[in-house]
Parts: C-alpha cells; structure tokens; sequence
C-alpha cells in the first residue's frame, strides 16, 4: 500500500470526485481510477461505490480513510516543518521577556538571532506584568507563571524553582532558621509579584504544601533589589534560583530549605493562536528555548 495512493484516495474523497481529483494534480481520470484499483488491491477490499453522480465510501473505505487522512498530516506537518529553511528571514518581531530572564539571557539570545538574520528587527520589552498580547501587539511573550487566557498558545520551555536564601553574615548575626515556620521570627525581604502575596511563602510538607505567613521591614517589586538587600545581610529572600545561582555557587547567599521550598513555576512562550506559526517565530523560540536548555541548571 503506496502513501502517494492514500493521499490520493483522501484527495478524492476530499473533492467528491475523480475527475476534480484528475485535475488538481495534473492526472487523467483513467491514472486516478487505476491508482485507486491498486490501492483497492492492496486492502483486499472495495473502498469506493461509484454512480454517475456521487462516490460513497464502503466500510473498508471509511475505516482507510482515517489512515489515509492520518498520512496527509504527517505530509503536511513535514512540510511546514521545513518551509523556508533555505530562506532568509525577514521582518519585525515585537515581544516581551521577564527582566530576570532578559538580562540572564535573553538580551544576548536575541541579539545573536538578529544578527544571524540580518533582514529581521526585534523590539524587546523587559517586563514582569502579564501584557496583553493582541491588545498591546506583541507577537511573541516569554512568561514565567501560569496561562489562563484559553486563546493563547503557550509552549513550556523548562521549569524555574525558588529559593529561600540568606547572607552568611545575617544568619551568624540572627541564627540560622531550622524550620520554615522559625521564618516568623526574622526579617523577610518580600517580592510584591508572588502571586500567592508578598508575604505568604509557600512550602512542601508531609501531608502537602502549605503557606508560612513571615514579616519584614522591606517590599519590592524588583527581584533584584531583593537579591542585593538579601547581599548585604538585611534579611531572608524568597527568589528565583536562577537570578542567585552565583550567589549560591560563591557561597555569598545560602540556601535554606533545599528541599522543602514549593515554588516552582514553568517558563513559557506564549503567542496568539494561529494555524501556521510564522517561521521568523518558530525559529526564535526554538533559539531561545536552546539557550535556556543550556542554561538550565541556573534553574
């Protein structure tokens, strides 16, 4: 059984006939009819009643169609996979990065896209607000968090773990929290964007997670300016690990709890739903979900 027959024989049922069949590639009537017998030969079944005036699909025929129709995906899914690979690309491209990932990664990952394609622009926003992509045109969003507009399409890159850390010189001045609920009695730096709010840290307990409420003299909206407060010994922070991850290979901030943290929140690219991505944005998030991937144990 030929898959060049099969896409023939979902082409005909397709088009209600073999001479509309016939025309769209090209073919006589008597070469559809005769692929079509062979294709018939090789099920060992009659797939087509054919009358004057329409076709109608035997048992045997309706139960091939699903494969055949099956093998015209696959077809036109390869297609797509490669189109405009020998092409240059072109064009402008409008997207938003969060500001930890832009400037770990993302500014550098971009730039060297554009570069490898010089007939293309891109304008980057670094932003941690969820934007509105149709709205505010963007064509493309790399979010850290969780997709509730059901109209978009979103694509998991990795996952992003937090972490609950300290200056060796807080904890000697303070001590060093041995349970999270010991969190109560220090200074919490707090991130006004945990979306379970600032001041309710998450954890993983025995019979499942639960929140440890902390209090601190201290609130931002900026991971970083956490991290350096955190430096400087002000207090305990809650952050990405991927944004400390130096910190904590240099022994500057220490880890506490490293098995015990919850927060874990997957990193996507998310863009508006459309039948055919563009190549321009296949191609970029595949660039940048590579260079995330090589960077993944910052995560």
């Amino acid at each position: 059984m030929r898959a060049d027959d099969l896409l023939l024989f979902s082409q005909v049922i397709e088009l209600g006939s073999f001479s509309k069949a016939a025309e769209e590639n090209s073919l006589t009537n008597s070469v559809v009819s005769k692929r079509i017998s062979r294709l018939e030969q090789a099920a060992g079944a009659t797939l087509l009643y054919r009358t004057t005036r329409k076709l109608a699909l035997t048992e045997a025929g309706r139960t091939l169609l699903q494969s055949a129709n099956n093998v015209k995906l696959a077809t036109q899914e390869a297609q797509q996979a490669v189109a405009g690979m020998g092409e240059s690309l072109t064009g402008h491209i409008k997207m938003s990065v969060p500001t930890i990932s832009g400037e770990l990664l993302l500014a550098d990952a971009v730039t060297e896209f554009c570069n490898r394609y010089p007939g293309l622009s891109v304008d980057m926003s670094l932003n941690n607000r969820f934007v509105d992509l149709v709205e505010e045109g963007f064509d493309l969003v790399i979010r850290t968090g969780h997709l509730e507009d059901s109209s978009l399409i979103a694509r998991h890159i990795l996952d992003s773990r937090w972490v609950v850390c300290a200056s060796p010189a807080y904890l000697r001045q303070h001590g060093h929290p041995q349970r999270p609920h010991a969190l109560t009695e220090h200074n919490c730096l707090q991130y006004a964007y945990h979306t379970s709010g600032a001041r309710d840290w998450e954890f993983v307990g025995s019979e499942g997670n639960y929140v440890v409420r902390i209090n601190g003299n201290y609130c931002s909206d900026n991971a970083t300016a956490l991290r350096k407060a955190a430096l400087g010994g002000h207090g305990i922070a809650y952050l990405p690990r991927c944004l400390i991850y130096q910190d904590l290979c240099s022994g500057a901030l220490v880890e506490l709890f490293p098995e015990g943290v919850a927060k874990v929140l997957g990193v996507y690219a998310i863009y508006p739903y459309t039948r055919y991505l563009p190549e321009k944005l296949k191609r970029l998030i595949e660039h940048i979900r590579q260079r995330y991937l090589a960077m993944a144990h910052y995560f």
